[in-house]
């Protein structure tokens, strides 16, 4: 994967920059000793690894500000990182440059129940965003699988999704306001507890940017009331297109569910041998959810099966309990992490319209025929969000590179159908070579315009989501 030249003048200047970090940030919040930063070479796509120059651990606003007002002057790369689970190398770092981490921004700074909003700083995991207020009968919807490790700062640099995305949305649809610091010091706010700002709807630019133009130090989230109940059904298939295409039927019908999830016979297995969740034994599995009073969901249920029958499923089962529920969604929130147990695996992001799962699923078996990789799909169905999991072997020599050229034919097969590249995971380094598959030039400069305007020295995350011949001139400036 090719990454920028270090600038060795910076280098050269890294025990003044370090002493200058010294003087706004605790001592021990300044990591500089190669041994340290290591801990700091890559994020979740580990298959790139580079350590940083300087890795920092802010605690607030203002000691960011501060941080970057230093790399700033002394024309610093500057990586913004949340907790590490990026699987698109966002927040891969360049020999050159300091690693922002948010971590111990992690503090619940108001609550307001009766306009339904919470404001936490950006470090703040997603799961314990609804810690902090299902005492009062509240969620924050977005649930990214991760979302026990993975901060609310990542989760809105890549507009992350989850689960539970297709009735409640993604992080822009739950995403109120943020205090962010422009790569100057500047401290901004943008929107706040209320809809819809005045003018440029610059929040919607920046959930999503991938820390490009600034680094999120709070952000205000919309809380929803807890639904009075919730009930999964499995509906489990002997063939992928046949569960893609129940799918298909399902949302073609207007019924809404709150989550409809697929997993194929590999992550089934797989995750069933990690959780022991009950899985069926079967080639694919649909984990169908629905929620409101109780009359709701049986007439929702009822259409659901319906249509699933039309199908010829092998089992329907329904959830008859929280504990059979809760079980239900361990294994398929478990599925990334049990497949981790028995292959190292690259996991795509590309979405596609709901109507094209029969054929993207089929292609993408055909794929893996070619390539002679396994392939585990589990992913949001109902939203068309992709999650293909490609097996390789680390270790032997060829592999990577076989997968990543799968992976590409994978996500330009997507967009080709009418997708799109990214629905959670962000570009990070993963798919900027794929940028053109999907932009015309006149799009990527446009998109390079708004990165002039908020970072005019291109220091921050700089070597992300554009193809680095896009970038290069703007860099050198």
């Amino acid at each position: 994967m090719e990454m920028p030249i270090p600038d060795q003048a910076v280098l050269d200047n890294k025990t003044k920059i370090v002493a200058l970090l010294k003087e706004v940030l605790p001592p021990h919040a300044v990591i500089h000793h190669i041994s340290e930063t290591r801990a700091y070479e890559c994020d979740a796509l580990t298959a790139y690894r580079c350590p940083p120059m300087i890795a920092v651990l802010p605690e607030t606003t203002q000691q960011v500000s501060d941080v970057l007002k230093i790399c700033h002057a002394h024309n610093v790369p500057v990586v913004p990182r949340g907790s590490g689970t990026s699987l698109a190398g966002g927040a891969l770092p360049t020999a050159d440059s300091v690693v922002l981490g948010v971590a111990k921004l992690n503090d619940v700074l108001e609550t307001d129940y009766k306009n339904r909003f919470v404001r936490v700083q950006s470090g703040r995991t997603n799961l314990s965003v609804t810690g902090a207020v299902q005492e009062q009968g509240f969620f924050y919807a977005p649930d990214p699988s991760s979302q026990l490790a993975c901060a609310i700062a990542g989760n809105i640099g890549m507009n992350s999704g989850g689960a539970h995305c297709l009735k409640y949305g993604v992080t822009t649809n739950n995403l109120l306001g943020v205090t962010i610091v422009m790569m100057d010091g500047e401290v901004v706010e943008i929107g706040g507890p209320y809809m819809d700002a005045n003018g440029l709807d610059l929040l919607g630019v920046i959930c999503g940017s991938e820390g490009q133009l600034g680094v999120v130090t709070e952000a205000t989230l919309r809380i929803l009331h807890k639904p009075v109940s919730a009930r999964p059904v499995l509906v489990a298939f002997d063939e992928n297109e046949v569960a893609g295409a129940c799918v298909a039927e399902i949302i073609r019908a207007g019924v809404l569910p709150v989550a409809i999830e697929f997993m194929d016979r590999l992550c089934i297995e797989t995750s069933e041998n990690f959780s022991d969740a009950g899985y069926p034994d079967a080639n694919a599995l649909l984990i169908i959810e629905v929620e409101g009073a109780e009359v709701e969901i049986e007439e929702q249920l009822e259409k659901i099966i319906n249509i699933a029958q039309r199908h010829n499923p092998i089992e329907i089962r329904q959830s008859k309990s929280e504990e059979e529920s809760a079980k239900i969604w361990l294994g398929r929130k478990s599925a990334f992490g049990a497949i981790g147990q028995i292959s190292d695996y690259m996991c795509l992001d590309g979405t596609i319209p709901v109507s094209k799962l029969p054929y993207v699923l089929r292609r993408t078996a055909e794929l893996s025929e070619e390539y002679g990789l396994r392939v585990g799909n589990v992913f949001h169905a109902g939203d068309g969000n992709m999650h293909p999991l490609i097996l390789f072997d680390a270790n032997k020599k060829g592999d990577l590179e076989r997968c990543e050229a799968m992976g590409a034919e994978i996500l330009r097969l997507c967009v080709e159908v009418g997708g799109c590249l990214t629905g959670e995971h962000g570009v990070g380094v993963e798919k900027r070579n794929l940028m053109f598959d999907q932009y015309s030039q006149e799009d990527i400069e446009a998109q390079l315009w708004v990165k002039d305007v908020f970072d005019p020295k291109w220091l921050l995350n700089a070597a992300k989501v554009f193809p680095l011949a896009a970038t290069q001139t703007r860099r050198a400036r």
